[in-house]
């Protein structure tokens, strides 16, 4: 029988009203939440009533969808299914951490916000922003990057889409460059260059925070955005590198479909990486989980096949 993967959505596919659903239909998804209030006051208001703007701030974006990504995989657990491989899109690795039972529930959470005032912090510290290419081919991005000064590939999403991170104005000129080559770009809706030099004192200073935790063996495979393979013993180097490293999630995939999973569940808003997923290979089965219907049909789906 083909391998489940869990996938985590990442910052960006964040919406008002997310995990509102899942918190009425699920106890595992509603302790979540509260876990969460219980730190921090008022999340789970903010992920169902937030509007776009205070869900752009990466301060609240952050643990929000950390909360919506976990309550998701929490109700599919509850519903008897269980992943034997799990990945993480950036902020999603975060979740993915906690579910694997490498770190509890709430020192995640805690260990989210911190990760969240680091990078919104350094992004700050620079006009930065981040675009979507699509179009054009991994190596011609890279290689338009390479030729501006503060213009970087960060994520390395799937065949036709590369995203990169860069100062606004040399933006400008990237922009150019890739309408002359035939591709076309679309901003994202994140409030810094994540991903990329402009992170690294996010990093630094999040390399020191993970020294007040343990974190323990994940129970399946979790794979890390820096090496595209599962953690070994390397927890507190990858996951501090992760905020100023690109995000290799075509190879983190194309490895998961080398170790047998043939079934990708995307847990969280949206259903972004279920698209990456889609383009990367025709031969897997995807489903995604973020509200109560699309829970219901990936339980009933996946059950089919068991």
């Amino acid at each position: 029988m083909d391998k489940i993967a869990f996938i985590f959505s990442g910052q960006g596919a964040q919406y008002g009203g997310m995990g509102r659903e899942l918190y009425a239909c699920s106890a595992a998804a509603k302790a979540v939440f509260d876990c969460a209030n219980a730190i921090r006051p008022g999340t789970s208001k903010q992920c169902f009533e937030g509007t776009a703007e205070e869900l752009s701030q990466t301060v609240n974006t952050q643990p929000c969808v950390y909360c919506v990504d976990l309550s998701a995989a929490e109700a599919l657990k509850e519903a008897g299914i269980k992943p034997d491989m799990l990945a993480g899109f950036s902020l999603g690795e975060l979740a993915a951490l906690a579910f694997s039972g490498a770190v509890p529930i709430d020192a995640g959470f805690q260990m989210v916000c911190r990760r969240a005032g680091f990078m919104q912090a350094a992004s700050l510290e620079t006009q930065a922003a981040m675009l979507a290419v699509l179009k054009l081919e991994e190596d011609t991005v890279i290689s338009l990057c390479n030729g501006i000064e503060q213009v970087y590939p960060v994520n390395l999403n799937s065949p036709g889409q590369v995203v990169v991170a860069g100062e606004v104005g040399a933006l400008e000129e990237f922009k150019a460059r890739v309408r002359e080559k035939g591709g076309k770009v679309l901003p994202l809706k994140v409030s810094g260059g994540f991903h990329s030099p402009f992170m690294a004192a996010a990093a630094d200073q999040f390399l020191s925070e993970l020294s007040a935790y343990v974190i323990t063996p994940p129970s399946v495979p979790l794979f890390s955005n820096v090496t595209a393979r599962p953690y070994e013993d390397d927890f507190n180097s990858l996951l501090s590198q992760q905020i100023k490293s690109p995000v290799q999630w075509q190879r983190t995939v194309e490895n998961m479909i080398t170790a047998g999973a043939g079934t990708f569940i995307e847990v969280g808003p949206g259903k972004v990486l279920s698209g990456f997923v889609s383009r990367i290979s025709d031969e897997v089965r995807v489903f995604n989980v973020e509200d109560e219907a699309s829970l219901k049909n990936t339980i009933s789906e996946v059950n089919k096949h068991a």
